[in-house]
């Protein structure tokens, strides 16, 4: 071995001990594994697709990578006023008032709201992000696959939504800013019809109607859910330890109250979209069937007080 081969071998094990050298880039793994439950702080690299957005107002979304370029978010993290430079993404990130080495902010070439979309409850809740550069894939950064259109997503089935957001109305997440995971069951689209005609608290049904591009997740006696701050953040499900982005977080009714799930873009109708801007994830799209026993849509937790939406969040 000569010497410049020697000293780059050297060079590269040692950014390797840091996580900085470029990870095996095949979407939907975590090359750092570590234990998954529901509702908690999530641990470094659980979830390397997860995107931080921020706005210069100091307003807060989540959002998915979906190739080295590209971030899938929600249409109404975005005003179509402001320009892209109004906007940070940052990646790699886990406590957000913490240094952190493994995160990288990137600037933002372009975001792109669906053409349809004028309100989340409207439906076209999404919003693709182009950097103005390709990320380097780290232990702590990687893309999400998607899953083939037609796939089937029962009721039940246990998927996981994280964020940064509320953990209770008005209430943000505490320092240091942990990302937060939080296991929810996914619910058909007619019967999350059915609960939202369910009079709430205020003896009122919900005027919200969930559209074929919607899909919900939750819990019918509430207590956990998404909250304000992890809009654009990522629903995924795991099958032989892979991971798919089925959903984009999208809006509710408050955090956490009964009959009124979490409503998420449902990512597949929109394929054709995305595709036409970014080809290249296509090799990330697999065909998967979930094969994970269902869960209870009732979580047990006893709500005593309600809150309202756009984190993660068990709510109290």
């Amino acid at each position: 071995m000569n010497k410049l081969h020697f000293m780059q071998t050297v060079l590269l094990l040692n950014l390797g001990l840091l996580g900085f050298t470029e990870a095996v880039s095949e979407c939907g793994t975590r090359q750092l594994l570590s234990r998954i439950m529901g509702g908690q702080n999530s641990q470094p690299g659980n979830w390397p697709w997860q995107a931080r957005i921020q706005g210069n107002d100091g307003g807060l979304c989540g959002g998915s990578l979906i190739t080295t370029k590209w971030v899938v978010s929600a249409a109404h993290c975005f005003n179509s006023t402001n320009p892209p430079s109004f906007y940070t993404v940052f990646l790699g990130s886990y406590q957000t008032s913490v240094a952190n080495a493994n995160e990288t902010s990137m600037t933002i070439k372009r975001f792109i709201n669906h053409p349809n979309y004028t309100s989340a409850e409207t439906g076209a809740d999404i919003a693709l992000v182009e950097l103005i550069s390709d990320v380097l894939y780290t232990n702590y950064i990687q893309p999400v696959c998607l899953p083939s259109v037609g796939v089937s997503l029962p009721t039940g089935l246990p998927c996981w939504v994280t964020g940064w957001g509320n953990i209770a109305s008005n209430v943000s997440l505490p320092e240091p800013n942990t990302l937060q995971e939080l296991t929810v069951p996914l619910i058909d689209n007619q019967k999350c019809n059915t609960l939202l005609q369910t009079p709430s608290s205020k003896g009122e049904p919900s005027s919200n109607v969930i559209l074929n591009d919607m899909l919900c997740a939750g819990y019918i006696d509430g207590g956990k859910d998404s909250c304000q701050g992890d809009s654009g953040g990522p629903l995924v499900c795991a099958e032989a330890s892979r991971w798919y982005l089925a959903g984009v977080v999208s809006f509710g009714e408050g955090c956490g109250q009964p009959n009124r799930p979490g409503v998420y873009v449902r990512l597949t109708v929109y394929y054709d979209w995305i595709l036409s801007y970014v080809p290249e994830v296509s090799t990330n799209i697999h065909n998967v069937s979930f094969t994970s026993p269902l869960i209870s849509l009732y979580s047990g937790v006893t709500t005593t007080a309600m809150t309202t939406k756009v984190s993660v969040c068990a709510c109290p």
